[in-house]
């Protein structure tokens, strides 16, 4: 059944993207011309740089810094004259020292305010600067005839508030000392600091007016770039003044651009470049992996993760001199090889890197290294499962880097002349960094609920917790594990399966019988409570291992992947052994199979499907008296070959040449497992050496009892209980790959 275009998982694909390139196209920069990153003092390593425009040559900013605070120490400042001032405070001091003083000194004292008011009393930091100039005056502007003309006065003979009350206390003292009369009083003193305010004060608009004025004089152009004129040509040093004339250069560039139509067309540009390379990621998906296409969570991640390193490198582009090349992009195939595989890996990389290449300054070069880079990266990693293989990874990194850029700049210069050491640096640190690339895997883990390839490899440490419990409460169950897990993980290699997850999912998948493990024929010695039980009773209990299974899973934090094995190594098969007893039991009466049946859902993958065929083999094999090549495949081929007919795999992805290839697998092995052992001899009488006569001679094997597994069309259930010898129900297993002895 064909799904509409229109439909909703595929809405939200597109949206998904749309929202992708909304994100980068925020954050990329917008300019319709090249990009350059260079730093003053280092040498031009682009070709000659020529004008596309007339551009002024400004100052650079040391000399322009120079200039402005020479043009503050010698500016001289604008004041005026406030006359009401002088007014007022000398008719507020008559008025105080009336009463306070004799006519004699009221009157010398408002002749010393009033002089010092008309040659002029300035505010002090006016003073300040009047000190430090040899020629000691100010400007006054005054508008006349509907013009503004500057005046310069004399302020030599000006002073400050404090240097006019010395000036009057020094006169007043040395006229009252020839008279014998009293020096000033506090109420005087008091007096004369009220009143004595500055009269010429800052004209604040008319300094800021010219002083920014002269600022202009200092910023002003020094000359003129005329088009097509020489800027800067490779290999020349970037002089401070240089510098100046390159962001003058991209400055005048991005003005022009915005105002013409090119930004749009660029723009618009940009944004089609963008959405071919992510199409052309979706198309690969759709055709190659749509297991993956069709799982959001999984497009989700992946346009995340892209996204997020596209933004993590514009930004170091933005802010970093050379930051395009202290970025991971190996940590891209990396972090998805170890969720997915290497072919959406590598595509994810490519896509990276050609969205990325938009800002890079060199785009052949940058392509070049980060594609060998990461290329390189992916071949020497295949699989993560242990932490130190990064550490190699970023070697080879760091290798290649350097090995791609020696060929770089041969090819480009004909020699090692632009072969640079500090280049060699910042590849050794982007080799660092790619080594943590595990923290990115981890978190990545966390936030999308995916299952590393390391985390399966540290689940698989039959230290971990639920293991070592699996092994201390039901140690048949354990061992049972173990040897499916064996059995497993070599079908899973044997047709390309993932590994590790079969490895880790084998060991698990019957954690739940850790809770009645005596129910289970592994963990039994001579007692079987299936005895006292009726049939629907003892299957549940068979039953409820899967159930609990998951139950102690989610208990655990166990992965999704991991519980996927808890639910699927049975399906949803029936526990033939007791559903057969209750319908031999009750003959005619319709007994309801749904009490017999494993929740399930049937294998859907092929690990799934892998684990359910090795539970069947492994429990079935056990049972066997002959380990002849000729039983152990008839064995094989009759467990599997059951399991097909019931339709156990139709969900899952594995072909009949893959259950072929198991099937072989499992044959080479278990004939492995159960080769023939010789018998030793027994030593003669008076043959041996005193040392051996004392030596007990080897038991001689019991004859193993006739195996009837030829004489029924059944297989082994693995789930069945123990019958007593008296018991006349025979062994049995159902296709399923429930256990019955």
């Amino acid at each position: 059944m064909k799904t509409s275009f229109f439909s909703r998982i595929n809405l939200i694909r597109i949206a998904i993207m749309l929202a992708a390139v909304a994100i980068i196209m925020t954050i990329v920069p917008h300019t319709d011309h090249q990009s350059y990153s260079y730093e003053s003092g280092q040498p031009w390593r682009y070709p000659l740089l020529t004008a596309d425009f007339d551009m002024p040559i400004l100052r650079d900013s040391a000399s322009a810094r120079a200039m402005r605070d020479s043009i503050d120490r010698t500016f001289v400042p604008f004041v005026k004259r406030e006359a009401n001032i002088e007014s007022s405070n000398i008719e507020r001091f008559e008025n105080a020292i009336r009463n306070i003083s004799s006519p004699h000194e009221a009157q010398l004292l408002t002749l010393l305010l009033r002089k010092v008011y008309q040659t002029g009393m300035v505010e002090p930091e006016v003073y300040e600067v009047l000190k430090h100039h040899e020629n000691k005056r100010l400007r006054v502007s005054q508008s006349e005839n509907g013009g503004t003309s500057i005046i310069n006065i004399d302020a030599s003979e000006m002073q400050s508030p404090v240097k006019a009350f010395a000036m009057i206390d020094s006169v007043y003292t040395a006229t009252i000392h020839e008279s014998n009369t009293s020096p000033l009083g506090q109420e005087v003193i008091k007096a004369l600091n009220i009143c004595l305010v500055p009269n010429i004060v800052l004209d604040t608009a008319a300094n800021t007016k010219y002083r920014n004025q002269e600022y202009l004089n200092a910023n002003g152009a020094l000359g003129l770039i005329k088009k097509g004129q020489r800027i800067v040509d490779r290999g020349e040093i970037i002089t401070p003044q240089i510098y100046t004339n390159l962001n003058t250069y991209q400055e005048m560039q991005r003005r022009n651009q915005n105002t013409t139509t090119s930004h749009t067309y660029f723009f618009a540009g940009q944004v089609i470049y963008i959405l071919i390379c992510l199409t052309l990621l979706y198309m690969f998906l759709y055709n190659y992996r749509s297991s993956f296409f069709n799982d959001i969570r999984k497009m989700l991640f992946l346009m995340t993760f892209i996204t997020f390193f596209v933004v993590f490198a514009v930004l170091m582009f933005e802010f970093f001199a050379n930051g395009l090349f202290l970025v991971p992009f190996a940590a891209v195939p990396i972090t998805i090889l170890v969720f997915f595989d290497a072919r959406t890996a590598i595509f994810s990389l490519v896509t990276t890197v050609l969205i990325v290449a938009l800002i890079a300054t060199f785009q052949f070069q940058f392509i070049f290294l980060e594609l060998c880079v990461g290329l390189v990266s992916t071949f020497s990693i295949r699989q993560l499962s242990r932490r130190s293989q990064l550490l190699r990874t970023a070697l080879f990194s760091f290798i290649t880097y350097v090995i791609c850029y020696l060929t770089l700049c041969i090819i480009i210069e004909g020699n090692l002349s632009g072969f640079l050491w500090r280049n060699v640096g910042i590849f050794a640190i982007n080799a660092v960094v790619l080594s943590f690339a595990y923290i990115l895997i981890l978190v990545m883990e966390k936030i999308f609920g995916f299952t590393s390839t390391v985390t399966l490899v540290e689940l698989s440490d039959i230290n971990n917790p639920v293991l070592r419990r699996l092994a201390e409460e039901a140690p048949g169950t354990f061992q049972h594990s173990m040897q499916v897990s064996t059995l497993a993980t070599e079908a899973a290699r044997a047709i390309g399966a993932n590994t590790t997850l079969v490895r880790t999912g084998a060991l698990y998948h019957d954690i739940g019988k850790v809770e009645s493990p005596v129910f289970f024929t592994e963990n039994q010695h001579g007692v079987n409570p299936h005895a006292g039980l009726n049939p629907e009773t003892s299957a549940q209990k068979i039953i409820s291992h899967v159930t609990g299974g998951l139950a102690l899973a989610s208990r655990e934090k166990l992965p999704t992947v991991i519980k996927s094995f808890i639910s699927e190594h049975h399906g949803q098969g029936l526990t033939k052994y007791f559903y057969n007893t209750a319908v031999n039991e009750n003959p005619g009466k319709n007994i309801d199979k749904s009490l017999f049946q494993y929740p399930g859902p049937n294998p859907q993958s092929r690990e799934t499907a892998i684990l359910m065929m090795a539970d069947c083999v492994e429990a079935a094999s056990r049972s066997l008296s002959d380990y002849s090549p000729q039983a152990i495949n008839s064995l094989v081929d009759k467990i599997i070959d059951s399991l097909v007919a019931d339709g156990m795999f139709n969900e899952a992805p594995i072909s009949l040449k893959d259950i072929n290839t198991v099937k072989e697998t499992f044959k080479k092995r278990l004939a492995t497992i159960y080769h023939s052992r010789i018998a030793y001899p027994d030593l003669k009488r008076g043959t041996a050496p005193a040392a051996a006569k004392s030596e007990p001679a080897p038991v001689a094997p019991k004859p193993a009892p006739e195996n009837k597994l030829s004489e029924s069309p059944a297989v082994i259930d693995p789930e069945a209980p123990i019958i007593p010898a008296d018991n006349s129900v025979k062994d049995t297993q159902d296709p399923a790959g429930d256990k019955k002895e």
